[in-house]
């Protein structure tokens, strides 16, 4: 059983060249304060795999020192990370991975040459509770692709309607409907 007035750490993982000021993370990580952590990379604009899981593992141990409830809020590129760390590491306690926009790797958008050790990357059970988060509309993956990344992940499957690639282009500013979802997560 939870405990009700338990803070949360979260563990912000964005997606290439990070997040910009106007991105849902970005604005949540403000609210959030110190209970946030932002992945920090060496290859934001070129990501490497395993540089992106180093520093999702850094990010989540700054995170644990604040909270022993920690929450991953990925978005696009950063949710194979973040699926990736927490595959590699199913014994750090996780309360939630809130992944959103995943790119399809297969995709015809994908960025391989700027991710290319992205490539192989897939979707396995997740030791903890997930929630993916999609659009109708996103270049970089179809619905039903994203559904099935939600379904090998064990993971729960929400479609937010037509929102792009929910990010900063999609005009969300704070997003109150991922905020509902990532609550519905966190308070399992």
């Amino acid at each position: 059983m939870k405990r009700w007035w338990a803070v949360v750490a979260y563990v912000i993982v964005p997606g290439i060249d990070g997040s910009d000021g106007q991105h849902w993370q970005t604005l949540w990580e403000r609210q959030w304060g110190t209970s946030a952590v932002r992945i920090s990379p060496a290859s934001w604009s070129a990501p490497d795999l395993d540089d992106w899981v180093d520093a999702v593992q850094e990010a989540y141990d700054d995170a644990s020192r604040q909270d022993s409830r920690v929450v991953l809020v990925a978005h696009s590129l950063g949710c194979w990370a973040a699926s990736t760390w927490l595959n590699k590491n199913p014994s750090s306690p996780t309360d939630g991975a809130f992944l959103v926009a995943p790119p399809d790797p297969h995709g015809p958008a994908f960025p391989r040459q700027a991710a290319a050790t992205f490539m192989e990357v897939s979707a396995q059970p997740l030791p903890c509770p997930a929630l993916v988060v999609g659009s109708a509309n996103d270049p970089y993956c179809t619905p039903e692709a994203a559904a099935g990344f939600a379904a090998r992940w064990e993971a729960r499957w929400h479609l937010a309607g037509a929102c792009g690639h929910i990010n900063s282009a999609s005009g969300l500013g704070s997003w109150r409907h991922g905020c509902e979802l990532l609550d519905s997560l966190t308070q399992q």
